[in-house]
């Protein structure tokens, strides 16, 4: 019989993307106040505040009010450095580009997720994920061709390469979090993630973060909010259902991206970035979608 996908893990996905398709509308907003790297700071300190009673009232995974093992501590901070350098080069984009085109060159993460599992584990790369591999590209040269048409804007094509820079980590972040959430629960990972990456921040923060203006520290806040609760929600989904059930899901990230744009920032979303769209989340999926067991035989043949 077939194995029905989990709902509940599935609701969970798909609340914490709405957050963090919310956020980024947030996070945009403070980015071009104050900078991505002290927007970015400064949201994780208020993060770090509201998760630090979260994760001490509920220990971690094992039930346990205790620093992680050294295993879990590993993830965290390999995923946090990750993290915090995606995001920065992410933010710097999105202050520049707007947000459902950001949002939809990101999407090829799973793709490169793909390469980077072949790379590392050494599994074999079929046709069906070449293919995808090209469509999917086409649809962000698609997208790209407004950078660098004739319009040509400096500043966009520079967020446009943080953004593609972003992907690439992003990528290895969704190889990360698979294994982490099966070491360590929801609040734990919401809490070191959002420490360890305040901290790292940190160490520049004396001359990128500035102290923001008082209006912005409730712009801050209600992403930290959103950014911690998406954390958390993704956790205890990816720590529930298998990566594969899950990572398709990245997609509905867009309709909250778009939706945020337009209704913040007026942004409107083109043909050209619905068509990039299309092209690219049909090329990952095509390159995800497992084979049925008679083409993988007839492929081996």
């Amino acid at each position: 019989m077939k194995r029905s996908a989990p709902l509940l893990p599935i609701l969970s996905a798909l609340t914490g993307l709405a957050c963090f398709g919310v956020m980024d509308g947030f996070m945009k907003i403070a980015a071009l106040a104050v900078g991505a790297y002290a927007a970015l700071f400064w949201r994780n300190l208020v993060g770090s505040l509201i998760m630090l009673p979260v994760w001490l009232a509920r220990g971690n995974k094992d039930g346990r009010r205790r620093l992680p093992g050294r295993e879990a501590m590993r993830l965290h901070l390999m995923r946090s450095g990750v993290s915090g350098v995606m995001a920065v080069l992410f933010f710097y984009g999105l202050a520049r580009t707007p947000v459902a085109e950001a949002m939809a060159l990101s999407f090829v993460a799973p793709l490169l997720a793909l390469y980077l599992a072949a790379a590392t584990l050494g599994e074999e790369l079929s046709r069906r994920a070449v293919a995808g591999s090209v469509l999917a590209l086409s649809g962000v040269g698609l997208i790209a061709a407004g950078k660098f048409g004739g319009q040509y804007n400096t500043e966009s094509v520079h967020g446009l390469i943080a953004i593609l820079l972003s992907a690439v980590l992003y990528a290895v972040n969704l190889v990360l979090q698979r294994r982490q959430s099966q070491l360590a629960g929801p609040e734990e990972i919401s809490f070191f993630q959002t420490f360890f990456i305040f901290c790292l921040l940190g160490l520049g923060a004396w001359w990128f973060a500035p102290m923001p203006p008082a209006q912005m520290w409730l712009v801050l806040s209600a992403s930290a909010v959103l950014s911690t609760g998406s954390l958390m929600l993704l956790g205890w989904a990816y720590a529930r259902a298998e990566a594969q059930v899950l990572v398709p899901l990245e997609y509905t990230a867009f309709i909250w991206a778009a939706l945020t744009g337009w209704i913040v920032f007026s942004e409107p979303v083109t043909v050209r970035t619905l068509a990039g769209v299309v092209l690219i989340v049909a090329g990952c999926l095509i390159a995800l979608r497992r084979k049925p067991a008679l083409e993988a035989a007839a492929e081996r043949a």
